[in-house]
């Protein structure tokens, strides 16, 4: 079963995990040398770029760990271009407003090094970049949480496949691109403002998953100051994590 994301409810419904998993699908769009990736990077559909800056998060890569995406990874690689690296992997798409912002970015970026170059720079044969775009299997982790105050105890336990789902893929799939741990709290306020504006601070991309995971349990652990939040022991009985039936 699909979970379907958490709505802002007066009723303040349960928040349904859901927990994912990534399938790889080729475009059919490669590139063996600079030009050829700037024609590829024009043409190819805007989930492609998606999941060539976020998708590495669901499969980490072990090769260029300092380069933040594939693009920076497969310039430093396979085409000997540092400084094109560097400048890619520069590239933070939480600062994007849309994906189409995104793409005309990393064109510029490329057609920079096009224009500074007499001879384009090309990789071998077998190290071609091949343009892929991901699709999400999405399933139900079966935990349901029933208040906020829960959190700091649930999400150490959560999948990197859960974190993604809520904190990441969400902001592509809500109009109001608010991760669904956000609009899930809206439903509480006023109680958690705080914490929404602070989850609406934290840029996810240049962290793993599971470091993902730390800074929002970090965020949910810390003191509630004065919005009267509810503690662990004094939930009523039923308000505790559980998994659904």
């Amino acid at each position: 079963m699909k979970p379907q994301p958490p709505h802002v409810q007066s009723s303040r419904s349960p928040f349904i995990v859901g927990d994912c998993a990534l399938m790889t699908i080729a475009t059919g769009t490669k590139a063996q040398n600079l030009r050829e990736f700037r024609e590829g990077l024009l043409k190819v559909p805007p989930s492609s770029i998606y999941h060539h800056f976020w998708g590495r998060l669901l499969t980490p890569r072990f090769d260029e760990p300092e380069y933040s995406n594939d693009f920076a990874a497969w310039a430093y690689r396979a085409l000997h271009e540092k400084a094109l690296a560097e400048r890619l992997s520069a590239v933070d798409p939480s600062g994007y407003d849309d994906l189409e912002e995104l793409r005309i970015a990393l064109v510029d970026i490329v057609e920079i090094t096009l224009d500074a170059r007499e001879n384009v720079p090309s990789a071998r044969s077998d190290q071609m970049f091949h343009f892929l775009r991901g699709k999400l299997v999405v399933m139900d982790s079966e935990v349901t949480i029933e208040h906020p105050d829960q959190l700091p105890a649930v999400l150490p336990g959560l999948s990197t496949g859960s974190v993604y789902y809520h904190f990441i893929d969400a902001r592509r799939r809500t109009p109001d691109k608010y991760d669904d741990f956000c609009t899930w709290l809206r439903g509480w306020e006023p109680d958690y403002d705080h914490v929404i504006s602070r989850l609406r601070e934290l840029d996810p991309f240049f962290s793993s998953l599971k470091e993902i995971r730390r800074l929002l349990t970090a965020i949910f652990a810390e003191p509630a100051d004065d919005r009267g939040a509810v503690t662990a022991d004094a939930l009523p009985p039923g308000r505790v994590a559980r998994e659904s039936s």
